[in-house]
């Protein structure tokens, strides 16, 4: 369900996703709002589940997992047992920062962070002795175009 939302929130949330840890007067000031009436909205927002949490954006490179790694993967066993599996295996591999369950010719998609090329092979190896797959390949990403954590609003 989608939340209902004006265009005060809108601007709320756009300065949040931007920098969510400027101070309430500060967000308050920059949306045209009182501090009181801003603070409002935003424990509203959050109480409905439109902004689920407040995080800190690292520099993967400076962290040590400058290689983004697109995981391809295909597989022939759709079973409860083995999606249970899947995820288990994934919630336990931190290099894993995103996956999702695909239409079409692919079952999933990882997004991965890790070192190096070895550090991906180790990954590839921890990945496989845990969940049998019939297919996976990987793409290393040259060069990020964009990649945001902003939605658009």
């Amino acid at each position: 369900m989608t939340a209902d939302i004006d265009d005060f929130d809108r601007s709320i949330l756009a300065f949040l996703q931007q920098d969510a840890s400027l101070t309430v007067d500060a967000l308050a000031e920059r949306v045209h709002l009182s501090r009181n009436a801003c603070w409002r909205r935003i424990k509203a927002l959050e109480e409905a589940g439109v902004i689920t949490r407040r995080v800190a954006l690292l520099d993967a490179g400076r962290v040590g997992c400058p290689l983004s790694v697109m995981v391809l993967i295909r597989t022939n066993d759709h079973s409860p047992s083995w999606q249970t599996a899947f995820r288990k295996a994934i919630s336990a591999l931190p290099e894993v920062i995103g996956a999702h369950r695909m239409s079409g010719d692919l079952d999933y998609v990882l997004r991965v962070r890790v070192s190096d090329v070895a550090a991906y092979d180790r990954f590839y190896k921890k990945l496989t002795s845990r969940v049998s797959v019939s297919d996976i390949s990987a793409s290393f990403v040259m060069e990020d175009i964009k990649d945001t954590t902003a939605l658009p609003l």
